[in-house]
């Protein structure tokens, strides 16, 4: 139930007065799909909101920060929605194998969640967000060092977000930014003599805030 709970889509819409109206939260987003249109460019934000019932179906984006978390451990095969993903195995410029963990920070672009929508669907995290971020951060990890990686990691975090930045933008998503946790360094290929390289400490304003929305769907 939490990795259920951690979906950044959510499909549940209150609905009032028989159907024929939609109540947008804060923080939230709505799209209509009109059985004779398709999907209408119209957004709707918070508040109350006319539609036609049964012949329109409204669906609810969580339009906040998101925290996607890159860690050893982390399990999405039972949902492959979750917000995360397990560790990234890279090799840097000089030939060192490491381990990355950190987050990344996004969110949906508002006006454009009815193409996210109608393109790609409700499964963006398995689609775009997860196999974009394994692949830009190795094609990054591989052009530094790792004396790079431990004495400029604001730099690099800035390189990552702007790589995934030009990639996501095309999808309408947004990186809000990425956090590096820790570099663990492999002397060898099989995993033995790792060295964990200490991330520095955030400040307040680098703290990744995590968030929860719920998932349900309705139609009318």
């Amino acid at each position: 139930m939490a990795d259920f709970d951690k979906l950044i889509v959510s499909f549940l819409v209150d609905e009032v007065v028989g159907g024929f109206f939609i109540s947008v939260p804060p923080g939230h987003v709505a799209c209509i799909y009109d059985r004779g249109r398709g999907v209408l460019s119209k957004i709707w934000g918070p508040g109350l909101h006319l539609k036609l019932p049964f012949w329109q179906i409204a669906k609810l984006f969580n339009a906040r920060v998101l925290e996607y978390t890159i860690r050893q451990g982390f399990d999405f095969e039972t949902n492959p929605e979750s917000l995360g993903d397990k560790e990234i195995r890279a090799m840097t410029k000089d030939q060192k194998q490491v381990i990355i963990e950190g987050s990344i920070l996004f969110k949906i672009d508002k006006k454009r969640v009815n193409e996210l929508w109608e393109n790609i669907g409700d499964d963006f995290v398995s689609k775009i967000v997860r196999p974009l971020s394994r692949s830009r951060i190795r094609a990054v990890v591989s052009e530094v060092s790792l004396e790079e990686l431990i004495n400029q990691r604001t730099k690099i975090e800035n390189r990552l977000q702007q790589a995934l930045w030009s990639e996501l933008d095309k999808k309408g998503l947004i990186c809000e930014g990425v956090l590096l946790s820790d570099v663990i360094s492999q002397q060898n290929g099989n995993g033995q003599n790792q060295t964990k390289v200490p991330a520095k400490p955030e400040t307040a304003e680098q703290q990744p805030v995590q968030t929860e929305v719920k998932s349900l769907e309705t139609k009318v």
